[in-house]
């Protein structure tokens, strides 16, 4: 398969949903790319191109400061379809005129949609859209007609024949849009005539051909296996690309959930059959993360040690220049500022960015622009089981995020046997289903209880579960009652270093899901 996929590109404008855009568009079965404006032009002139799409945003056109993508963006031959700030770019560009509205819009809308065809194919009448903009296109560039409008927006959605454009100042990306799936799927297979084989077969061959044509016939990879689901999918990728040169590289750093490392090397080496090489380095990271607890420092301690690790055991192999890892799209959004704009860094990850200088060694990433359900859902394709298909995300670092301040052995046993109880608990009643993440977090706090009819001075834990699907967005789950009681009633009764517990009902955002 040609490592070029035939898809869409997203040009950021500054909305807070272009992430979920690319999501929308992903779930429909397209390839797509996001792009800045600066990057725009290089990147659609790259691709496979058969659409593009431009993203709402916060400014106005008019203000000295707003985002200005290429005009020649518009004379590639391809349908266009601006997204509320997108769609007013376009038409200022175009010779339109935008003003700032009498009345903002903002919230659940009842559009009166004059043309039932192309974006509005099927869709008819009155529908539900969501609105959120303070100024309106005033006047059409030459060629657009309206095809939908508002009560308080004339041009609630625009379209020009002659130049395949499309203009919708709603956004159909968010779920409060009603039929917003159904836009998405009708601009990608109507208008921009997508068939969807954006699926499972075709990404794998698409990464397993980008892989070797990177590696080549001689290069070897060491790719560090941490037993989740992003590294054991990307293991499997590469070891369908390159086959015996692949030699995983498993680190014990101390910092693991109870019982895993037992668990990794059953199913990676026993099961699977890969080249595996477990390390044992507890006590090197945890003596390294003795005294630090600011959680940046913690996480750049672990990332180093990692590299260290890496560096040491890769010398084993004569032809290993690259290094496999299994970062995510949603890895390299929260620690960089995504394609070169102004996203602001949530928090580092140990796997991206940061690699020393005289590293001798090329990463290879063939998740790095995927997101986790589309990982998930490709390790199903290549026979992956279930329990580590679908098992919860585990940072990086490790329990290290989970235990705000300082890392000791201690705080680490204490926090293996309260998260076991909990993920075991949880998993028994069955309540794990549909839950992206449940786990326990060790509190720098004590409290007083009484135990025994003795006083205790001791440390609190908290209860993390949460809801998502990609892990950029999540909202808190409520337990049934008998459970949360029975988990907090084996904590407090088994584990020696823990008194209290309490729930953590805050969604991401504002809050991020791990607590550092």
């Amino acid at each position: 398969m040609n490592p070029t996929q035939r898809g869409i590109l997203i040009v950021d404008l500054g909305t807070q949903y272009t992430q979920l855009i690319a999501r929308r568009v992903r779930e429909a079965g397209t390839w797509c790319q996001i792009a800045t404006p600066a990057a725009a032009l290089e990147m659609a002139a790259a691709m496979d191109l058969a659409g593009i799409v431009l993203s709402g945003g916060p400014s106005s056109v008019y203000d000295s400061d707003a985002p200005q993508v290429p005009p020649a963006l518009l004379e590639f031959d391809v349908p266009v379809l601006g997204i509320c700030y997108g769609m007013q770019w376009m038409c200022q560009t175009l010779g339109g005129e935008v003003q700032s509205s009498s009345k903002r819009e903002y919230g659940r809308t009842q559009i009166q949609v004059l043309a039932s065809e192309g974006l509005f194919e099927n869709i008819g009448g009155d529908t539900v859209v969501w609105m959120s903009h303070g100024d309106s296109v005033a006047r059409l560039p030459e060629g657009f007609s309206a095809v939908a409008s508002s009560d308080d927006c004339e041009f609630a959605a625009i379209h020009s024949l002659d130049r395949k454009a499309w203009g919708v100042q709603f956004h159909p990306e968010v779920s409060h849009t009603v039929r917003g799936r159904e836009f998405i799927d009708n601009f990608l297979g109507s208008v921009c005539g997508l068939e969807g084989d954006w699926k499972p077969d075709g990404i794998v061959e698409r990464e397993i051909a980008l892989v070797r044509e990177k590696v080549g016939d001689t290069g070897e990879i060491v790719l560090g296996l941490s037993g989740g689901v992003d590294s054991a999918v990307a293991a499997l990728i590469l070891q369908q690309a390159i086959g015996d040169r692949l030699h995983c590289i498993f680190v014990d750093n101390g910092l693991l959930r109870q019982g895993e490392r037992d668990e990794v090397e059953a199913e990676f080496q026993e099961h699977l059959g890969m080249d595996l090489t477990v390390v044992a380095a507890g006590e090197r990271f945890l003596s390294r993360l003795a005294g630090v607890s600011d959680p940046e420092q913690k996480r750049k301690v672990i990332g180093h040690e990692f590299i260290e690790v890496f560096r040491e055991e890769a010398c084993r192999f004569e032809n290993a220049r690259f290094l496999g890892q299994g970062t995510l799209y949603p890895d390299v959004i929260e620690s960089v500022a995504a394609h070169g704009g102004n996203t602001a860094v949530i928090k580092s990850h140990h796997n991206v960015g940061g690699l020393p200088d005289d590293l001798d060694m090329e990463l290879v990433e063939p998740l790095r622009e995927l997101f986790k359900d589309e990982v998930r859902s490709i390790g199903r394709y290549l026979g992956l089981a279930d329990k580590i298909a679908m098992r919860q995300p585990f940072p990086g670092p490790g329990l290290a995020v989970r235990i705000p301040g300082e890392v000791t052995p201690e705080r680490v046993h204490i926090l293996q046997q309260a998260d076991h109880i909990v993920t075991s608990e949880i998993e028994a009643a069955g309540e794990h289903e549909g839950l992206w993440q449940y786990f326990a977090v060790l509190l720098p706090v004590q409290s007083v209880g009484v135990m025994g009819d003795r006083r205790t001075y001791e440390n609190a834990c908290a209860l993390r579960v949460v809801e998502s699907s990609d892990g950029m967005t999540a909202d808190w789950r409520y337990l049934s009652h008998d459970l949360l009681r029975r988990i907090s009633g084996r904590i407090i009764g088994q584990v020696r270093g823990i008194n209290r517990v309490l729930l953590d009902v805050s969604s991401k955002p504002p809050a991020t899901i791990e607590w550092e």
